[in-house]
């Protein structure tokens, strides 16, 4: 088996493996399954280029997070990992071609996996630990006919160990090195915050396992049982001296901001801003009271995981196995962001006769000559300490099947249910309705008191001190609160293929020795999740924590038949030494009333020995996930701030209308109305958020034509153009731009979504409100296109060894994305930036030269590349280009290209004992620096960088012992 599969590995060459050499003719090939079809087969050149990672490769490379071993492959982007802390899932996704994790389907030995979590509808790669995976095969561009939605960009495989006899033991430990002295570490010490002292070792991941296996029965069967623990420490900002404060650009370099909810506490009045003073007094509040919120948040964040597999098959004949697949995996982890408080401006009232008012107070605030006043305030909660996301999945995972032959044909037949289970603790934060109550103060023979108690509204209620006294544990418990989100994500496939070679048949071209390739099956999906928020998530009370999590319990189910041929067409004739086409389709039917043809098409041409080329077409789709289709829809105060159809009196005049009668007339107003709708005077009208259950899925269409080249011997290249197209993406419409539209071009999909009420409002002003539709819709448009290039060279050297070079690099084209029909897109293709994420480099390559010593030891080394890319706001498209005061600084308009060089040894200390040692980053690159003024608040961008996507902790340094029995 292991030589068919260096066969295989001719369709897709394998980063860092030997490439495939001709078959000893001595030994019979057996048929291999590989990614991208069903049909069992010998001649496993295919028409779609195949990436695979080896289990050499994954030990080469020393990492111990499935996630990081896809994120070093040029094919895929940041998703959700280790280093996500503001707004992580506790998943770990792979996001192929940068179209999204929920546009790459996850298999493992050929089987979907499930919802990786209620927040992420991706499936989760912690559920995969790196020590059983046999080796990975990334199919990138569409297999959705073969296995069905979600493979819109593309397939990844995980084949793990599974007939395994012995005993192998596994024992690891890595950590970073890093010597501070960024440039910016300048920018920390100006503002007199703490810099760090050089990592000697931190950031320690340790992890064990243990691999059994035997077989039984007259070795008809065998049991493979997997069991394992890692161990990851977290790393905070305050840790490395570039993330040590939160960076804002300008042209005069980077200089330490923050957050204007500090420390001491803010009052905004009539435009004037007051803090304390640190002596009890009151001072103006200038820039240089704003919060330091980077060194608490994490950078990498502390995780525990432990994990069973057990793997067994039996043959009761021949011609019949059964076989099952359980795994199981916990992981935990806390996310840990900066303290969170009284988020500026929360507005309140304060009373003159509060009693925690110093004169200094009441003169600064004017209530010297008022009862009480209006006021913005913010208070960071620095005495209660950080935010906390304590995230828990459990998830198990039981596949049984039947597999076989029936004469000449071969079947598959298999049932398989998945479960992940959620939990997640929010701590630390304040509530949002105690705070109201905690300021409402009144004075009470003396004493300060919340008016909620003087009333006998809330006994409990304690007034929070915001004008420089101490703050006191009974103000912290009576404001300090947290919300607890469980849940479930539940999967359930039953389903099973037959396949055969028609060639026994006499069903063949005559230009060839190979039958006609067939495989049948058909399948049916049922999704479900529950999503449990308690009644503070519920009702948002958390605050900084995002707004309500409304609760959800729904599902869909999916049944799919599909069916596949290979057609060898010519062999060993006059330029074509083979020739084979191939074919794919699949017709599912969802419960929620939609149906979807999924097809492909491919030709695998060798005009002579040294020369292939090949060539796909398939159309792929994508299902909307649960929450999209079934989030509640709710009406609330996100829609415009104005509405140019309200007003009172004519056109233009004072206080009338800013749009015309015409124009208002497309959004539903009436000429009666027209001229007689008061404006809001808060500035705040109405939309409709959720979710949509008449959503179609999202259809893809792939173009891949390539050639792979072997002009002499153990030199390998191959070349594959690719072009990904989506349509009707599920997204949603901004209210404003809806509104806009309508009333400027009168456009029908726009107006549809504006919807008033009886009055002719967007507020509500009698009966049901009116609003502007805000829920997801199928209305957008995404693309990417570009080339891959990947190459394999082996040579001996004699008495010194042999060397080996992989390369595998992708030029990214284009990277569009039309949010909205009509108004334009954008290509993100060389840039980054809040909407369009992070980096998409125009090149990106992986090249590793091993060296096989005549020592008994092998060294590699790899260079990994990353090319600079812009700043959104430098790109031509006008809605991306940057004006005026958006445009980026000199300093962050651009992140500069990045260089890595990775060396690893790999030695057997005995026959049954094993090291692998290794340095990641051996130069102590820095990643880029860039500030929230350019990137998006939260998410993939974290701690001035995108660790997601640059090494962003300094040297890793890693140790793998391995021992077999």
């Amino acid at each position: 088996m292991s030589r068919s599969i260096r066969v295989m590995f001719i369709g897709g060459l394998a980063l860092g493996a030997h490439v495939a050499s001709a078959q000893n003719a001595a030994e019979p090939m057996q048929k291999v399954e590989v990614t991208g079809s069903r049909i069992p087969t010998v001649n496993t050149e295919g028409s779609s280029p195949i990436t695979v990672v080896s289990a050499k490769d994954i030990k080469v490379d020393g990492v111990r997070n499935t996630e990081d071993i896809l994120n070093n492959l040029p094919q895929v982007f940041a998703g959700q990992g280790a280093a996500v802390s503001n707004g992580a899932t506790g998943t770990a996704t792979v996001n192929l071609r940068n179209l999204g994790s929920d546009r790459t389907l996850v298999l493992v030995n050929g089987k979907r996996l499930p919802a990786g979590s209620v927040q992420d509808s991706a499936p989760d790669l912690n559920e995969i630990p790196a020590a059983l995976i046999k080796r990975v095969e990334v199919l990138t561009g569409g297999a959705g006919a073969v296995y069905g939605a979600g493979a819109v960009a593309g397939v990844v495989n995980f084949i793990l160990r599974d007939n395994f006899e012995g005993v192998e033991v596994q024992a690891n430990l890595s950590g970073y090195n890093h010597q501070q002295g960024n440039g910016n570490a300048k920018a920390v010490s100006d503002r007199n915050f703490a810099l760090p002292g050089d990592a000697k070792f931190d950031g320690k991941t340790k992890d064990a396992s243990i691999l059994i296996g035997g077989n039984f029965a007259d070795n008809r069967g065998n049991a493979t049982l997997f069991f394992n623990y890692k161990e990851t420490d977290a790393v905070l900002q305050s840790q490395r001296d570039f993330t040590s404060c939160a960076l804002a650009g300008s042209e005069d370099g980077f200089a330490c901001s923050g957050s204007g909810t500090q420390a001491s506490g803010r009052i905004r009045i009539s435009g004037n801003g007051f803090t304390n003073d640190g002596k009890g007094g009151v001072k103006p509040y200038t820039s240089a009271d704003v919060y330091n919120f980077g060194p608490s948040n994490y950078l990498q964040r502390p995780s525990k995981v432990y994990g069973f597999n057990a793997i067994a098959h039996f043959d009761i004949t021949d011609k019949l196995q059964v076989y099952q697949q359980f795994a199981f995996h916990n992981y935990s982890t806390d996310a840990q962001v900066a303290p969170g408080g009284i988020f500026y401006p929360t507005t309140v009232t304060i009373r003159s006769d509060n009693p925690m008012l110093t004169p200094a107070w009441k003169t600064a605030l004017g209530l010297n000559t008022a009862d009480s006043v209006t006021a913005t305030i913010g208070k960071r909660n620095i005495e209660g300490g950080p935010r906390i996301n304590s995230i828990n999945d459990t998830s198990f995972r039981e596949l049984i099947g039947v597999k076989g032959e029936l004469g000449n044909w071969s079947y598959d037949v298999f049932g398989q249910y998945g479960r992940v289970s959620h939990s997640e603790k929010n701590s630390n934060y304040f509530s949002v309705e105690r705070t109201a109550r905690a300021f409402d103060v009144v004075n009470v023979n003396g004493v300060a008191t919340c008016a909620s108690k003087a009333s006998g509204a809330d006994d409990k209620c304690v007034p929070y001190n915001l004008y420089g006294g101490p703050i006191t544990a009974e103000q912290l418990a009576y404001l300090s609160t947290s919300g607890i989100i469980t849940g479930y994500t539940q999967q359930l496939i039953y389903g099973g293929n037959i396949g055969a070679d028609l060639g026994v048949y006499g069903i063949k071209s005559p230009w060839s020795s190979a039958g006609v390739g067939v495989s049948f099956g058909a399948e049916r999906r049922a999704e479900k999740l529950v999503f449990s928020p308690d009644e503070t998530s519920l009702s948002g009370d958390l605050a900084g924590s995002g707004g309500a999590s409304p609760p959800l319990t729904d599902g869909y189910s999916v049944k799919e038949v599909f069916g596949e041929f290979r057609l060898p067409l010519f062999e060993n004739k006059f330029l074509a030494k083979s020739l084979d086409v191939n074919g794919s389709f699949r017709r599912s039917e969802y419960s929620t009333d939609h149906t979807a043809n999924t097809y492909g098409a491919g030709v695998d041409w060798a005009p002579v020995e040294t020369l292939r080329v090949r060539g796909s077409y398939q159309r792929a789709v994508r299902a909307a996930t649960i929450p999209e289709l079934f989030n509640p829809q709710t009406v609330g105060n996100n829609g415009p701030s104005n509405d140019p159809c309200a007003g009172l009196g004519a056109f233009g005049a004072p206080g009338g209308p800013t749009a015309t009668a015409a124009q208002c007339a497309r959004t539903g107003v009436t000429a009666a109305q027209y001229g007689n709708l008061e404006k809001n005077p808060a500035n705040q009208y109405s939309s409709q958020t959720g979710g949509n259950p008449n959503l179609s899925p999202e259809r893809g269409t792939t173009y891949t034509a390539g050639i792979v080249l072997t002009p002499v011997k153990n030199l390998t290249v191959a070349v594959d153009y690719f072009n990904i197209k989506i349509e009707d993406t599920i997204s949603t419409v901004d209210p404003t731009i809806a509104l806009t539209q309508c009333l400027e071009a009168g456009t029908p999909v726009f107006c549809n979504l504006v919807k008033r009420d009886a009055a002719g409002t967007l507020q509500g002003t009698g009966g049901p409100a009116g609003f502007i539709v805000a829920t997801n819709a199928n209305i957008g448009k995404v693309a990417t296109s570009g080339v891959d290039l990947v190459s394999s060279y082996a040579m001996r050297l004699g008495s010194a060894g042999s060397l080996s070079f992989n390369l595998n690099g992708t030029y990214t084209h284009k990277s569009t994305t039309e949010n909205v029909p009509g108004l334009g897109d954008y290509d993100c293709a060389g840039y980054f930036g809040a909407t369009c994420g992070t980096p998409t480099p125009k090149w990106r390559h992986k090249f590793r030269t091993t060296w096989a010593t005549p020592w008994n030891f092998d060294l590699s080394a790899t260079w990994r590349y990353i090319k600079g890319t812009k700043q959104e706001g430098l790109n031509p498209s006008p809605l991306l280009l940057a004006e005026g005061e958006n445009i980026p600084a000199s300093i962050e308009d651009h992140i500069d290209a990045r260089n890595y060089l990775d060396l690893n040894v790999q030695y057997p200390i005995t026959k049954k004992i094993g090291l692998s040692f290794g340095v990641n980053n051996l130069l102590d690159k820095d990643p880029p620096i860039v500030s929230t003024n350019v990137t998006a608040a939260a998410g993939f961008a974290n701690g001035n960088t995108y660790p997601q996507v640059y090494d962003s902790m300094g040297r890793y340094i890693y140790l793998n012992l391995t021992a077999r029995f």
